[in-house]
């Protein structure tokens, strides 16, 4: 039986000391800085990326180049092995739809999975992919377990400004003004494809409210049979400064004493090129066993 390789991209929230630990792959998203290139994880770091935002940089979003994603897989599949390919959601990035295109010319030894995830929510797919590898799936095998459970996930996410929705033309400049007046900090969701309104509330007190109750009605409703049987967890995500984030995780905790936690992490910055520093997110996603 092949070896199936797992290859990923920086959305994941997996670094390149990660992906060596666990033995995948990662390719950097590239981003455009005023005009110059840089690559998440390789010569742009967390802290360099939110330097830039904050001084009202012209950042932008590109995905990787044709040759970078061919030669990794050339590269892994030398040795006769499977390739599983987990890249952000088709909804926000066309990097899924050249993967799935260029996948066309391997002939089957290349899945590419478009499971709609993001974030810490595509991290989870990885681990999802690798237990499933190490437990004999297939490339073929392991792609269908992973479109079946895609939607067995949640994220939730409060802003703590508007100007780079505005900014990025996600939002008008009168409704930026009006939110802004009102110290308006909406929460938005991820269910699947897109980036979307959720509640609009004034407090990150409330903010956090609105983001247990949401998470609490999924597991009451959408996700009640994977709660009874342990197929859940839970993350805290962030932009910028974890502090915020820590005290999260503990009242998230509290919240779900049930259902396991799992980890703190920064969001992808594709996702925070586009919300800003400051936000805050949870998100819940099923364990495949």
């Amino acid at each position: 039986m092949s070896k199936v390789k797992i290859v990923t991209d920086s959305n994941s929230g997996i670094t390149q000391a990660d992906a060596e630990k666990l033995g995948i792959s990662v390719l950097p998203m590239p981003f455009l800085i005023d005009g110059k290139e840089y690559f998440e994880d390789i010569n742009l770091t967390q802290e360099e990326f939110y330097v830039h935002l904050r001084g009202d940089a012209n950042v932008s979003t590109s995905q990787p180049a044709i040759a970078s994603v061919t030669d990794l897989w050339d590269e892994l599949l030398k040795d006769g092995s499977e390739i599983v390919h987990i890249p952000m959601s088709s909804g926000l990035s066309e990097s899924c739809h050249t993967a799935e295109t260029l996948a066309k010319e391997y002939g089957g030894r290349v899945q590419v999975v478009d499971n709609q995830r993001i974030s810490i929510t595509q991290r989870q797919s990885v681990y999802d992919a690798i237990h499933l590898a190490e437990a004999g799936k297939s490339a073929a095998e392991i792609k269908e377990i992973l479109l079946k459970t895609k939607f067995d996930s949640s994220i939730y996410i409060s802003l703590d400004t508007l100007k780079y929705l505005k900014k990025g033309g996600r939002l008008t400049p009168a409704a930026a003004l009006i939110g802004t007046i009102l110290r308006i900090k909406p929460v938005l969701q991820i269910q699947g494809e897109k980036l979307d309104a959720f509640k609009k509330v004034n407090t990150l007190k409330k903010a956090k409210e609105v983001m247990i109750a949401a998470i609490a009605k999924d597991f009451e409703t959408r996700f009640k049979a994977l709660v009874q049987n342990g197929e859940m967890q839970l993350s805290v995500a962030y932009t910028a400064d974890d502090t915020e984030a820590k005290i999260f995780a503990e009242e998230i905790k509290a919240a779900f004493p049930e259902v396991m936690f799992s980890f703190i992490d920064p969001l992808s910055l594709s996702v925070s090129c586009h919300i800003g520093p400051g936000a805050l997110a949870v998100a819940c996603s099923r364990i495949v066993k």
